[in-house]
């Protein structure tokens, strides 16, 4: 294990949602979903059990009976899971079970600075969203399993074609396909634990993982120092303004950046069997050979020529992976009207209000769920309400939106090619701003 970071490499940077810079943030190793936990029961001050808000709990006991799975607690044990605990229930129902769990006060303020007045943006929405929850139509939830289903059996179809043909054309549907069953698998790794989940492997990727790196990382803290997806990219891809970026990172990336899509699942693959071999630590399940059941049914459609399908799955797996880092990367979070830690922010900032200052969503993919669910798209909400299923968010619409009037807080929209060209226009960014919730898109 290495030395605990202190942020000196990035001191611009230290002023962002936290009070400390994170450990072990600037450790090309250990940037895994594990030590980034470590590095929250360093920082978190939860004394060794499960913090909310300024309260310690311990929920050893009630993790085997959490209705999302226990995984949720088991993980985060040691940490402070006020944003997870707040944005993951909806009804009072949680809220009225802690007093049974509660140990004592904290004995140190919050590292992070977001905050859920009673009479601020997030918690005016949240009560309204509430009361809301009855009258929802969840219909659309059965359009959302029908879709993810539909693609999965596309992409065994696509699979069978390329194989049979020796079509690289039916390879690179296939490899569509993949894209979009993994982008929507990401839909059900917030919710409580399911199958459909799991299809989140088939491209090399690790549910388990992104429950981390994605749903209790990146959707809290989006483009902090807190935000692993974004270190993950870093030295390669650095969104954070930061005036020590050097000329090949700041404009490098409109020529090795299609590169980087097209390996980045092998690359995370890859950096697990690391992990496991440096560490000493086992970081594969049996629901990772997952992953292998694409090449498995493509060899046996066709045995005569295992070099034949091993080409195919390469050219599905690389068109996957570009087709994710394309879609995934520029969704909704780096623009440069956007807040980056390192740009300037008030010292404490209301949840609700952070996730309208991280993101621009897709006004392309509006209106469609297969776009939405296979773009990730309703980005704002779905930050901020990740339980409800892609197809429902949009019903909550006229209560953000008439919230956001009433706080005088701007939601803001664009095309995915101005998100494709604004994304690089970040990388290239070094100067710092000020966020200012009230302004519009420029």
């Amino acid at each position: 294990m290495t030395e605990k970071s202190n942020g000196s490499h990035h001191p611009n940077l230290i002023t962002s949602i936290t009070n400390k810079y994170p450990s072990y943030r600037d450790d090309l190793l250990l940037k895994t979903p594990h030590f980034w936990l470590e590095g929250r029961r360093e920082d978190d001050g939860a004394e060794g059990l499960w913090r909310i808000h300024d309260t310690l709990y311990d929920l050893t006991d009630f993790a085997a009976r959490h209705p999302g799975g226990p995984s949720w607690i088991q993980l985060t044990k040691g940490t402070d899971i006020t944003e997870l605990f707040e944005t993951h229930h909806l009804t009072t129902k949680a809220e009225n079970l802690l007093p049974k769990f509660k140990v004592r006060e904290a004995t140190e303020p919050r590292n992070i600075r977001l905050t859920f007045k009673d009479d601020g943006f997030y918690r005016t929405l949240k009560r309204r969203v509430r009361e809301k929850l009855s009258e929802l139509d969840y219909s659309p939830v059965k359009t959302s399993n029908l879709i993810i289903d539909s693609l999965v059996a596309s992409a065994l179809l696509f699979a069978f074609l390329a194989v049979k043909f020796n079509s690289y054309l039916m390879a690179a549907a296939c490899g569509l396909c993949i894209n979009w069953t993994v982008i929507s698998a990401h839909n059900y790794f917030h919710k409580k634990d399911n199958w459909r989940m799991r299809l989140f492997n088939l491209a090399f990727f690790s549910y388990r993982e992104w429950r981390v790196s994605h749903a209790m990382s990146h959707h809290h803290y989006a483009n902090s120092v807190l935000d692993l997806e974004v270190s993950y990219f870093e030295p390669a891809l650095c969104w954070l303004p930061n005036p020590d970026k050097g000329l090949v990172q700041r404009f490098g990336a409109w020529f090795y950046g299609p590169i980087l899509y097209s390996i980045m699942m092998l690359m995370e693959y890859l950096k697990r069997f690391v992990e496991s071999y440096k560490l000493g630590r086992n970081t594969f399940f049996a629901d990772d050979l997952i992953a292998f059941i694409l090449p498995t049914f493509m060899y046996l459609v066709d045995s005569s020529s295992i070099m034949t399908v091993l080409k195919l799955w390469i050219v599905i797996l690389l068109v996957t992976s570009f087709l994710f880092g394309l879609t995934g990367l520029n969704a909704a979070h780096h623009h440069p009207d956007i807040f980056h830690s390192g740009d300037k922010i008030p010292d404490e900032i209301d949840f609700g209000v952070y996730q309208i200052a991280t993101v621009i969503d897709r006004a392309d993919v509006k209106g469609s769920q297969f776009a939405v669910l296979t773009s990730f798209g309703d980005h704002c909400l779905h930050h901020m309400f990740p339980t409800l299923d892609h197809g429902v968010l949009p019903q909550l619409y006229p209560i953000f939106f008439k919230t956001c009037d009433e706080f005088e807080y701007v939601y803001r929209e664009c095309n995915w090619l101005h998100h494709i060209i604004s994304q690089n226009r970040q990388l290239a960014r070094i100067e710092s701003r000020t966020y200012d919730p009230r302004a519009k898109l420029e």
